[in-house]
């Protein structure tokens, strides 16, 4: 494993690409650092504000949605030169509800910026961002923004890092001045004041430390010299026989960021323009390049294999497809190149189905805008066009039989019906629901069997009013929305018998069968739904009619005569009946059946099950009160709780009808810091009152159906 990697030649060009992406709890400034990420580079020449009060809006929220909620709803992805490195960007949602796009984001990137809010500091989203980037051992640079705010703390933010996240947090700047009074940085590793000055912080002039800030920053340099020294031998020999030069530092520095083990930490204001600059220099000083990183896959003949991948154009051609989108010109699927070369004209296969491909069309993204090429090599972030395929597919040039691993995919939490208010949007709407599903692994629909309902799924309310309102904009199907039925069942909890004669005289032949025996409960842990037993003897059924009665009773399964679902846990035992040499057929047993099946059903204490689901909450411990409350409130009954590094865990078990609209309710009880999630668990009987309210509301349907 290891030679293939220690055979392969770096180019220059490979050491100076950097794929990163920009992630953070929503409202962190993301996409305002990436607004001047693009401008410092000359990607833009002008700066929009995030809402698009301008007309304009953030050059990374394209879509109409996203800047008129002032939020990113889709990963956006561009590319930029800074000081002759490349550096792919992938600006990412910050809400919950987006997770997805920061999961296959991450998937796909060797270094990350971590932006935090120099008020707020570490949040809910901040925790969720950083166990992804641990999932695929991304390493990452911290950037404390907004320092110009009011309340703005860096070392607060700093101290939470390394408490809630467990970084080993190192400041590798400190802020001159705070709050309005911001002005620049202290650079630490080169001991000196940088300014942000001029029209949009263009002008950058460094100065000796303000004589009020010396100490502070000589402080904070020996922690990141003692820091930085556990990842060089030669750092801590230069310290021990004076003064380190700025590249040892730096080499340590780096040894240690992408080592997973620690995190250098940047401060400034993206919005104020100050800092912007020199986060970019530690982008290119501090981030892994493609060499850096460790990318493996799986041997298709032989999958327990690992397959290492150095970024070596001259080997057989690996890219991954980690996201799609349906723009005006058919299938827009971005790719990650980790081995080889693709070019135009060039035949890909797809490992999922070995289906062939021709590349017709190559471009680099800029958000939006589309930059044509011919080729592109190990480490690029390109777009293709017209390739059919899915989220995670792994082409190759047919020479290697690999298959990269896929992405984790969060299972939805909450689901809505849909209808169209039109019958001629029927169309669209499959169309619309086709598209998203493709793109967006997390939002799912399927026709429920039993209400012949459409369904939605995904990952919160946001998410599914995000995508109805996609659907009324960009196919321009009208919705009317509804809570889902909950999938309800029918049981029976005793013995009964059952002794039924079904006799029909009219001219000709009549219908006679007659059915006897007796209906008993399995027991739900059994898990079964039905058995049929047969201890009819001496022939009171022919053995041609058994089967018929066994069609009669299970016809009765689908619907039962409480509140109308499905009947599961029943055992029903035959042991007598009778016949008619003339008038008995199929059809008379079977209905003979049906209504013997009836008739034990409603003696044998018949009640109505509800899926229980099992469902987790974690959030900060001083919500615990709180989530419990809110659990308790449905029903819910608590199994476990645990509290650990200032977070709790709560395991519950709640009826599913009653957990609609919890997303809401749980973001705003804890400050939008608690997430849950639910699964199915298992049936088990409603209470008393319940049932009562379910079988008055089924009674007058039930009549105007008879």
């Amino acid at each position: 494993m290891s030679t293939a990697v220690a055979d392969f030649k770096p180019t220059e060009k490979l050491l100076k690409t950097r794929n990163i992406g920009i992630s953070a709890h929503i409202d962190s400034g993301k996409t305002t650092l990436t607004e001047r990420i693009l401008f410092y580079t000359n990607r833009i020449h002008a700066i929009h504000e995030v809402r698009g009060k301008d007309g304009v809006g953030a050059k990374m929220d394209s879509m109409e949605l996203e800047r008129e909620r002032g939020i990113t709803i889709q990963s956006a992805a561009t590319y930029c030169q800074w000081k002759d490195y490349t550096i792919n960007i992938i600006d990412t949602p910050g809400h919950v509800d987006f997770t997805v796009e920061v999961e296959r984001s991450l998937r796909v990137l060797d270094s990350a910026i971590l932006v935090l809010c120099g008020v707020s500091g570490v949040q809910s989203q901040s925790i969720t961002v950083d166990r992804q980037m641990r999932r695929y051992n991304v390493p990452r640079v911290a950037f404390i923004n907004k320092l110009d705010r009011t309340g703005a703390n860096p070392f607060r933010v700093i101290d939470q890092l390394r408490e809630k996240l467990k970084h080993n947090a190192v400041p590798v700047q400190i802020p001159i001045g705070l709050e309005g009074d911001l002005v620049g940085i202290v650079d630490l590793v080169t001991m000196k004041a940088v300014y942000f000055e001029g029209k949009d912080g263009m002008e950058i002039t460094e100065k000796e430390i303000p004589a009020e800030l010396q100490e502070l920053a000589q402080k904070k340099r020996e922690e990141l010299l003692d820091a930085a020294s556990m990842f060089s031998d030669e750092l801590t020999e230069a310290m021990l026989e004076g003064e380190p030069t700025v590249e040892q530092i730096k080499t340590a520095i780096r040894n240690g960021a992408i080592s997973l083990k620690l995190t250098p930490v940047f401060m400034g204001s993206a919005f104020k323009n100050k800092g912007v600059q020199k986060l970019l220099d530690g982008v290119l000083d501090y981030l892994a390049s493609p060499v850096d990183v460790v990318n493996s896959a799986l041997d298709v003949k032989n999958e327990s294999e690992k397959v290492v991948l150095p970024s070596d154009k001259d080997k057989p051609l690996v890219c991954l497809a980690f996201k799609l989108e349906d723009g005006r010109y058919g299938q827009l699927t971005y790719v990650r190149v980790y081995q080889g070369k693709i070019q135009k004209g060039m035949t890909i296969y797809n490992m999922s189905n070995n289906k062939k491909h021709n590349v017709g069309r190559l471009c680099r993204m800029h958000s939006d805008e589309m930059e044509d090429i011919d080729y592109a090599e190990a480490g690029d972030i390109i777009a293709l066009f017209g390739i059919d395929c899915a989220s995670g597919d792994t082409f190759t040039d047919g020479k290697m039989n690999v298959s990269m691993e896929s992405m984790f995919v969060p299972a939805p939490v909450i689901s809505l019906t849909i209808e169209a208010k039109e019958s001629k949007h029927l169309n669209n709407l499959a169309k619309a629901l086709n598209r998203f599903t493709k793109e967006d692994p997390t939002f799912q629909t399927h026709v429920d069997q039993e209400s012949g309902q459409t369904i939605i799924k995904g990952m919160g309310e946001l998410h599914l009013e995000v995508y109805i309102e996609r659907m009324r904009r960009e196919y321009g199907v009208e919705l009317i929305t509804g809570a889902p039925q909950v999938a309800y069942r029918e049981t029976i909890t005793s013995r009964a018998d059952f002794d039924y004669t079904h006799k029909k005289q009219t001219g000709g032949q009549g219908q006679f069968g007659r059915v006897a025996g007796f209906i008993e409960p399995i027991p739900l842990e059994e898990d079964k739904n039905y058995e049929f037993v047969n201890s009819v003897v001496g022939g009171a059924i022919p053995r041609e009619f058994i089967s018929s009665v066994d069609k009669g009773f299970k016809s009765c399964l689908d619907r039962g005569s409480m509140i109308g679902f499905p009947i599961i846990g029943v055992k029903l035992t035959i042991n007598d009946g009778s016949y008619h040499d003339v008038d008995s057929s199929d059809m008379a047993f079977q209905i003979a059946g049906r209504y013997a099946f009836r008739q034990g059903f409603s003696k044998a204490n018949p009640q109505i099950l509800e899926p229980i689901m099992r469902v987790e909450v974690d959030g900060p411990a001083e919500f615990q009160g709180p989530i419990l409350a809110s659990l308790n409130q449905r029903r819910g009954m608590i199994l476990n709780t645990t509290e650990q590094d200032g977070y709790c865990k709560v395991e519950a078990e709640v009826p599913l009808s009653d957990m609609f609209g919890y997303s809401t309710v749980i973001r705003s009880s804890t400050q939008g810091k608690a997430e849950f999630s639910m699964e199915f668990s298992r049936y088990a009987p409603v209470p008393r009152n319940v049932a009562e309210e379910l079988m008055k509301k089924y009674k007058p349907n039930s009549k105007d159906e008879d």
